[in-house]
């Protein structure tokens, strides 16, 4: 059975609309300066970015902390090319995963970018048929300073 999301977007003044979600939560959209805007909330195209990096974040976080690692701090960066001609789509996506805590296995690490980027990121694997999406991941060790970076390799779609 499919779940249907709802939303609503209602003008504010200029550019500036107030977003509600289905969940009753409430963000504040706005255009630049240059495009009528008062630059008052995130752009529509920003919060696609930040909503594939919060997607991808729950989800290894959640099979990083199944598999008991000691993780004490993650960010998940995510660098987004777009187009310059209209519609100005996304042309080429990076996401790094910076994880920091003491002994985290590099392999679960893997295994949980990897889990997220072919399972279970819906927001991810709707945007990778507009857009290769290129996985890195940084483990730096809180007890030894020891960092190890990778990109992962994931097979083509």
């Amino acid at each position: 059975m499919s779940t249907t999301l709802t939303g609503t977007v209602e003008l504010v003044e200029g550019m500036t609309f107030r977003a509600t979600t289905d969940s009753g939560h409430k963000i504040v959209l706005d255009a630049a300066p240059e495009h009528g805007g008062a630059d008052r909330g995130p752009r529509p195209m920003a919060l696609l970015v930040v909503g594939l990096a919060g997607c991808t974040a729950m989800d290894v976080i959640g099979i990083l902390r199944k598999m008991r690692q000691d993780v004490t701090g993650y960010q998940v960066r995510v660098w987004a090319e777009r187009a310059e001609e209209h519609p100005k789509v996304l042309t080429s996506i990076i996401i790094e995963h910076v994880l920091r805590g003491r002994a985290v296995n590099p392999e679960a690490v893997r295994k949980a970018v990897e889990l997220s980027a072919t399972r279970y990121c819906s927001v991810g694997a709707m945007l990778k048929q507009a857009a290769p999406i290129e996985e890195r991941y940084r483990i730096v060790d809180e007890s030894t300073g020891v960092q190890i970076v990778r990109t992962l390799a994931l097979p083509a779609t």
